[in-house]
């Protein structure tokens, strides 16, 4: 890893979602690791802390992205949490991470639907890492 990228975490379980993320971060200029369940990404964050972690949410379990989040942010405080998911559109669900009730359970710093475009994205990655 190069000593001056910032590493980004990347777990979903939807391999197309993954690698077009993979792809679209390492263009952006960082360096990313990727897992494609809740497990593997657990298993990462035991040895490895990122600068940023972008998790899905519904993997192997519906909540796989809060319980993730959930780890992340007890062994790492400071890193952010991004949450990317469809489940709006898969279940109809709303979440948002704008009360402090929200903010209490879903340990995430940006809660984002999927779809959304590279430049978008590009400038959410930037103002968690306050770049």
């Amino acid at each position: 890893m190069e000593e001056n990228k910032k590493l980004v975490l990347i777990v979903d379980d939807d391999i197309d979602q993954l690698e077009q993320s993979k792809f679209l971060i390492s263009n952006m200029g960082f360096e990313v690791i990727t897992a494609d369940c809740q497990k593997e990404g657990e298993e990462i964050l035991k040895t490895t802390k990122p600068d940023l972690a972008i998790f899905d949410l519904m993997m192997e379990n519906k909540d796989s992205g809060f319980i993730l989040s959930y780890k992340t942010k007890k062994k790492y405080p400071d890193v952010p949490v991004m949450i990317i998911t469809a489940v709006t559109a898969e279940t109809g669900l709303l979440f948002g991470i704008d009360s402090e009730e929200e903010k209490s359970w879903i340990k995430a710093d940006k809660y984002i639907e999927k779809g959304i475009r590279s430049d978008q994205l590009q400038r959410e990655i930037k103002k968690l890492l306050k770049m």
